[in-house]
């Protein structure tokens, strides 16, 4: 089996993928400052935030619907083109120097919304370009992307900002869209089949769709017991993410201390992602879970204000577990999910993990104000441990083993 980089398709949309994985990661930073600057309000940030979330959230089922029934390729450039174009209106609002609040939040809402139907068309994209065999290691290649650009982005954002202002990051978010578009166009994706013509109104046939995708999901006890799994991760990294700053400032040496953490968590997650190219677990769910169980220790070593060098060294160990677990994840899900339901799933996936994280967001603070961070922390390292180590009694977990891809069937042919 050839390396999925020498197949032009895949190589087309890596590519596209890592240019819009680089705005993106650059856009979270410049967009905080840029609300500071114009407003000095927290609050205004978090509704600027709230803005491009609640969108995501609530249209991420009707995208998978979207993605699996029609060509995900072209929902795919469709939506490039709506984030080029708002991210276009954030910049030029920023370029100008007065930025209105109301007009970045708007900004961020259809970026939020265009995000919402992108997402799901990725893994019907990747099973489109790359043959069976090869997806383990086209999914590590994107995991490792994802990783470089969690490294590169804010740097590159922290450039921009100091030297040229806010506006530049958003400009240059839009021309990685605008390129990302016309990479996926140049592209060609095998489609699976379609799905058969339904009777009753449109509404009816959404639902009924919407109603086939969670089918998928509940129906195998693998899956859904892992995505509580996964969810209590995304919860208790916001949770992580919320108060470990202020452990590190105040406790650990200082503002230092928080960005080597930061940095070696992203090394730690492109090392996961490279190994997880080379390695491939027989029981791959069950293996990627107890990896991802490892992410209590650093909850619990910040909760303890354990010496700065153990904290490092453990939440770069937890990413790790989270870059081998997500190639790991995405394939088995590749191979196993009927190809017509594919875009669905995933939404449903994407749906509980994005959730929970603005929960862990919310109760940080509360909980942290109310019986000091300790307890937040400690909660959610139990809380991590026990559902992802928890999954080994279920099962479908144990029994599930890789897929081969000779069991599979590949998606129809389909022209551009």
């Amino acid at each position: 089996m050839s390396p999925p980089l020498r197949g032009r398709d895949f190589r087309l949309l890596f590519t596209a993928r890592v240019l819009s994985l680089t705005g993106d990661a650059a856009v979270p930073a410049a967009l905080a400052l840029a609300v500071l600057r114009a407003t000095g309000s927290t609050s205004a940030l978090a509704l600027v935030l709230g803005c491009a979330m609640v969108p995501r959230l609530l249209l991420l089922p009707l995208g998978g619907v979207l993605a699996d029934r029609l060509n995900a390729r072209a929902v795919a450039i469709t939506t490039d083109l709506a984030g080029c174009g708002a991210q276009l209106f954030a910049a030029i609002e920023l370029l100008g120097g007065h930025p209105r609040l109301w007009h970045l939040a708007a900004a961020q809402a259809v970026g939020g919304a265009a995000s919402a139907f992108q997402t799901p068309t990725i893994a019907p994209m990747i099973t489109g370009t790359v043959e069976p065999g090869g997806l383990q290691r086209a999914n590590a290649l994107l995991g490792t992307a994802n990783g470089a650009t969690r490294l590169a982005g804010p740097a590159l954002a922290g450039t921009l900002v100091l030297t040229a202002g806010p506006g530049w990051t958003f400009l240059l978010d839009s021309a990685s869209f605008a390129a990302s578009a016309a990479l996926l166009a140049l592209a060609r994706v095998r489609r699976a089949p379609d799905p058969e013509p339904r009777d009753g109104g449109s509404t009816r046939r959404m639902l009924r769709d919407l109603a086939e995708g969670w089918h998928e999901v509940r129906s195998r006890d693998w899956y859904w017991t892992s995505l509580i799994a996964h969810a209590t991760w995304n919860g208790a990294s916001a949770v992580l993410l919320t108060l470990g700053p202020a452990i590190a400032v105040d406790r650990l040496g200082g503002e230092g201390t928080w960005v080597a953490t930061v940095q070696v968590g992203a090394v730690g997650l492109v090392t996961g992602a490279l190994l997880a190219a080379r390695v491939r677990p027989h029981r791959p769910v069950l293996v990627a879970n107890l990896g991802l169980a490892l992410f209590a220790l650093p909850l619990a070593l910040l909760a303890a204000a354990a010496p700065a060098p153990l904290v490092i060294a453990a939440y770069g160990l937890a990413l790790t577990g989270l870059g081998v677990l997500n190639p790991t994840w995405e394939t088995v899900v590749q191979l196993t999910i009927p190809q017509r339901s594919l875009a669905r799933v995933t939404s449903y996936d994407w749906l509980l993990s994005l959730a929970a994280a603005p929960l862990g967001y919310a109760v940080a603070p509360w909980a942290a104000s109310a019986w000091g961070p300790s307890v937040p922390l400690l909660v959610s390292a139990v809380l991590v441990g026990g559902t992802c180590l928890g999954t080994a009694a279920v099962p479908g977990v144990r029994a599930l083993t890789m897929p081969k891809p000779a069991e599979t069937t590949a998606p129809v042919p389909a022209a551009r």
